[in-house]
């Protein structure tokens, strides 16, 4: 069964609700479900706990609130932690620094971009393995040869000047999860690119005749997130493309060379976009790229 709208719902209204003494029980309530079929279910469609998420979204809220000016102490209560100290704890864990240190590190690269090189900033990527998965969504023609797209096409939907297809996606496939999917894969016949704006979904059902579908094999993926971008300033729109394209430079000329790992070239490299990058100060996103470990000579 599919549990899109009802977890939909559930998070417009923990969106609304953050500031509060949110409950499992009071979100389960709001969709009408008993509160262990409505944590299974939620689970299972976003792949966290409920009160996970909220933990994470009050998180990832907090951390705009720093470049404020305002105390780190008010920060946490108004977000829910009970003590300064738990609310630092816990935002190290997410982000890797303290609130303060966070700020002062964020807060340095984005007013002056030469402080940092991508490669000085880019911390280790994660390593994960990932199932095969299915993607479905909309192509966007590229002037780029199939197979020397790597590079060439990063964060392409960006420019794209034509319909709101990340509006239309969501529309018609109802996927159970938030995020934007972006791959390359060879045109039909041999030519150029096409560059698949998409989203995940469990199966291929509801797409529609003018979409694009494509099945991610499954592999082992070095995961990387690009240097925070201050994405809410309209007058430099291309500064988050930018960054990410400099991002995939630097995997595959400075990171690759120095690393233990090769490009796996039978799977895909994709970008993926969530929450992270929604007109914040702060934008991120991450490219997963297949690898495999080098042999020795």
């Amino acid at each position: 069964m599919n549990y899109s709208r009802e977890i939909e719902r559930s998070i417009d209204y923990i969106e609304e609700h953050l500031r509060e003494n949110l409950t499992a029980e009071e979100i389960a309530a709001q969709v009408g479900y008993s509160l262990y079929h409505f944590c299974r279910m939620f689970s299972q469609c976003r792949e966290i706990p409920v009160m996970e998420y909220v933990r994470s979204r009050r998180l990832s809220l907090a951390a705009v609130e720093l470049f404020g000016g305002r105390r780190i102490t008010d920060i946490a209560l108004e977000y829910g932690f009970e003590t300064p100290g738990g609310f630092a704890k816990a935002f190290r864990k997410a982000f890797g620094y303290s609130p303060s240190q966070y700020a002062a590190r964020m807060d340095g690269y984005l007013r002056d971009r030469s402080v940092y090189q991508i490669g000085d900033y880019i911390w280790e990527p994660v390593m994960v393995s990932k199932p095969a998965f299915k993607v479905a969504g909309y192509g966007i023609e590229t002037n780029v040869e199939a197979g020397s797209y790597t590079q060439d096409v990063a964060s392409f939907w960006y420019y794209y000047d034509g319909d709101n297809l990340e509006d239309k996606m969501y529309a018609k496939l109802n996927p159970p999860k938030h995020g934007e999917v972006g791959l390359c894969i060879p045109a039909d016949d041999g030519g150029n690119a096409v560059y698949l704006l998409g989203v995940i979904v469990e199966d291929f059902s509801l797409v529609a005749e003018d979409m694009v579908t494509a099945v991610v094999p499954a592999a082992q993926y070095a995961v990387f997130t690009t240097p925070p971008v201050d994405n809410s300033d309209e007058e430099n729109p291309d500064t988050f493309a930018q960054v990410v394209k400099s991002t995939w430079q630097y995997i595959f000329e400075e990171w690759f060379p120095e690393s233990g790992y090769v490009h796996d070239e039978g799977k895909l490299n994709f970008e993926y976009y969530d929450e992270r990058c929604h007109a914040r100060v702060d934008t991120v996103m991450e490219i997963y790229v297949p690898v495999v470990e080098r042999r020795g000579k």
